[in-house]
Formats: C-alpha cells, sequence, structure tokens
C-alpha cells in the first residue's frame, strides 16, 4: 500500500471537511492544496479532479445526519394532506430544491469537461477567491437581513428558490463557493443569514451528489484498487470533520459577520499568487 498517498488523500479530506459549507470554496482550497502536496504525483490528473469531487459527499453525508429529523419528516409528510398543507409537505420544500438546481444543472452539466480542463488551476481559484470576498463584503454590507431565524421556521417561494439557484451558477468557477454564492443569492431573495446557510446545506444534497456520481460513472472503469482506497479515506475524513464543522458554523453566522471570511479569502489568494510567483504551479 502507498501509504503516502493515504496520507495525502486524508489531507484533502480535512480540507474538504474544514471548507465545504464555509464562504471559501472548497473545491478551490482542493485544488490548491492538491498541487501543494504533489498528489497528482501519485495519479493522473483526471483521478485528483475526479477525487476531489468524489470526496465532497462524506460532507454531504455529514449534512444527511445532523439534519436526519428535517429529512425524515419531509419523507413522511411528502404529500399534502389534511393535517399537512402543501407548502408545509416534503414534495413542496424538495420542489423548491429542485427548482433551485435546474440553473446550475442546465449550465454546469454541458461545460463540466471545460471548467474542468481550464479553471482547475490554482492562478483561477486564486482570483476568484480575492474577487469573490470583495463582492462578499459589498453585498453584506447592503443585503444581508441580521435574523437567525431557521429555515424550519419559514417557507421558500419559487422566486426565492429561482434567485439562490441563479446565484448558485456563480459556483461553477472554483473559488467562488457554492456557500457563498447561494448565502448571498438568499440575502437578495430577502433571507437571513441562518435560514440562507441552511438552504445552502440542503442545496448541496442533490448538487454535490450529482456532481459525484457522474464522476464516478465517468472513471469506475479506469480506477486501480489502490485509487479506490484513496477515495474512500478522503471520503471518511471529509465525513467525519464536516460533522464538527457545521454546527460551528451555525453558531458563528450567529454572532459574526461573514466578511471575516472575505479577509480570509483575500488573504489566502494573495499567499497563492505570491507562492506561484516563487515555485510555479504545475
Amino acid at each position: 500500500m502507498d501509504f503516502m498517498f493515504m496520507f495525502k488523500a486524508a489531507i484533502l479530506g480535512v480540507v474538504e471537511g474544514l471548507t465545504e459549507f464555509l464562504p471559501v470554496s472548497s473545491t478551490g482550497h482542493l485544488v490548491i492544496f492538491s498541487n501543494l502536496i504533489d498528489f497528482y504525483s501519485h495519479s493522473s490528473k483526471e483521478f485528483v479532479d475526479m477525487f476531489n469531487m468524489v470526496i465532497q459527499l462524506g460532507a454531504i453525508l455529514a449534512v444527511v445526519i445532523l439534519y436526519r429529523k428535517k429529512i425524515i419528516d419531509t419523507i413522511l409528510n411528502l404529500f399534502p394532506s389534511k393535517n399537512t398543507p402543501l407548502e408545509d409537505s416534503g414534495m413542496y420544500f424538495w420542489g423548491m430544491i429542485v427548482i433551485s438546481c435546474i440553473p446550475a444543472a442546465a449550465i454546469g452539466i454541458p461545460f463540466d469537461d471545460l471548467v474542468e480542463y481550464y479553471l482547475f488551476n490554482p492562478t483561477t481559484v486564486a482570483t476568484a477567491l480575492f474577487f469573490g470576498g470583495i463582492l462578499m463584503i459589498i453585498a453584506e454590507s447592503k443585503l444581508r437581513k441580521h435574523s437567525n431565524v431557521s429555515l424550519s421556521k419559514i417557507t421558500i417561494t419559487p422566486r426565492q428558490a429561482i434567485i439562490i439557484g441563479l446565484f448558485q451558477v456563480f459556483s461553477i468557477i472554483p473559488g467562488v463557493s457554492r456557500s457563498a454564492s447561494t448565502i448571498i443569492g438568499g440575502w437578495v431573495a430577502g433571507l437571513g443569514t441562518v435560514a440562507a446557510a441552511e438552504y445552502s446545506f440542503f442545496l448541496a444534497i442533490p448538487v454535490m451528489f450529482g456532481q459525484a456520481l457522474l464522476n464516478i460513472l465517468d472513471a469506475r472503469g479506469n480506477l486501480v484498487s489502490m485509487e479506490w482506497m484513496a477515495l474512500f479515506v478522503g471520503f471518511a475524513v471529509s465525513f467525519i470533520v464536516a460533522l464538527l464543522v457545521i454546527g460551528s458554523f451555525l453558531d458563528f453566522l450567529k454572532k459574526k459577520p461573514m466578511k471575516l471570511f472575505a479577509y480570509y479569502r483575500m488573504i489566502f489568494a494573495f499567499l497563492v499568487l505570491a507562492y506561484g510567483l516563487f515555485f510555479p504551479w504545475k
């Protein structure tokens, strides 16, 4: 067994678990750290790009576990009834999630290979992180509603679902951050920060699962046993770390501004670009 390969897979699992639900771009961080620890030396670029997508399922599983009560409730009350109004039914809730997924799916699926080929590199990621940080500061100062009302206390409308879905399109660019774009979309749609963040969590379930499934189906016949093992390690580690991060992130949003993440993005982007000047990225 290539223990260094497994160790690096675990490192990327930690990176994924820490950043998936923070507005700092988990995909962007995985691209950068894959280069930084030279993960590419252990396999092909195609595998590494696929690995970085698939291990996100570990973080998504953490959402399913932490919000299992809400998910089970939507299943038990899937259809409207005398005791369950349409807006409280699971069919309505997941219908809004589907509506939010449509814009990104319509644009992302046809251009997925082009995005991976041309944009999955540290320079693009750093640029998106920097300018995305600036936009986060502007958006928060003008749009943020200081409300800690959770998603379970409100009803997402089709209009809000569409607005959030349109903002999610920007996250196709690595470094933009799906979490940041959907939370900002939530602000534009009139949601408070906590509700927008929780909606972003649920929105990640079909989006990340769909992306990971497409990548696995595309590469499954070409993977060797060591690569399958690396996928498992990355998946498991990202799941454990994400379980610890999600609750802390929501507690943070209730008390602190999101611009702190924006400052981090800009500083990290500067360090990535500076590193690239002295040690050119592969």
